[in-house]
């Protein structure tokens, strides 16, 4: 892909993240980023730093009132680039991905037959 020299399972993570975001069409910030990966802060940075280089992803940082207590936050999005990039190398590398996930909260058995049953969630 033009612009990462290469690509890491890290990368894929926050690239998953990302495109999560974007569906929800927010905009994330680094913490989140790393509690959704499991993924240590200097990790995740790298990559965004890697992914904001070669204009995939577009970072802004917060706007607090003075009385707002708190570091200010740096979101980030893909770029319109960034999507169809994120995609593909996320369908490529990740074909799994895409497979629906069970609900959280069941036990996998009780998932399969609800959907085996036709049953929507």
């Amino acid at each position: 892909m033009a612009g990462l020299e290469r690509i890491t399972q890290p990368t894929l993570d926050v690239l998953e993240v990302l495109m999560e975001a974007h569906q929800n069409n927010e905009a994330i910030h680094g913490w989140a980023i790393m509690k959704a990966t499991k993924r240590a802060g200097p990790t995740v940075y790298r990559v965004l730093d890697r992914l904001e280089d070669a204009n995939l992803i577009s970072g802004e940082w917060e706007n607090l009132s003075p009385d707002q207590p708190g570091p200010r936050r740096r979101f980030y999005r893909l770029t319109g680039e960034g999507v169809p990039a994120a995609r593909a190398l996320v369908a490529e590398r990740r074909p799994h991905a895409r497979a629906p996930r069970p609900v959280t909260g069941l036990a996998p058995t009780t998932w399969i037959r609800a959907l085996l049953a036709g049953e929507a969630w």
